[in-house]
């Protein structure tokens, strides 16, 4: 059978969940301390500019930067960086538009209605607001 992702997401065991974010945590930690050698955005540091991996790597294990793993940007043009941010900023933004237009859809048929017409809506009766409805516990 199928399931949508809603479906999906719910038949995770929580403590997979619990995986997820947390790693998606320490990502954010490691950006807001800047990886221990940049300012905080807040602080004359430049916004969007996810800190290296270097510490990290000196200190603990091999890991590859988030941004830039292999160095293709090193030797772009300021313009050309400029402009491969805002096309990043808004394919993010599409992309964001696009997650809560099929949640949309799955949870309120209709509110969509070209997904609708494509017939890719599976309908989900739970809360998707809701990630760990039903089993949230410490």
């Amino acid at each position: 059978p199928d399931f949508s992702p809603e479906q999906q997401w719910d038949m995770i065991p929580e403590a997979a969940k619990w995986q997820i974010f947390g790693v998606i945590a320490l990502l954010e930690v490691w950006d807001e301390t800047g990886g221990g050698t940049q300012d905080h955005y807040m602080k004359g540091g430049q916004p969007g500019k996810y800190p290296s991996a270097q510490l990290f790597r000196d200190n603990v294990h091999f890991a590859l930067d988030l941004y830039d793993p292999f160095g293709f940007s090193k030797n772009k043009s300021e313009e050309s960086k400029a402009r491969g941010l805002k096309a990043e900023i808004n394919n993010g933004r599409l992309a964001m538009l696009g997650i809560f237009g099929f949640l949309c859809a799955d949870k309120f048929p209709g509110s969509v209605p070209v997904l609708d017409a494509l017939g890719v809506t599976m309908p989900y009766s739970g809360n998707p607001m809701i990630p760990f409805e039903g089993n949230f516990h410490l």
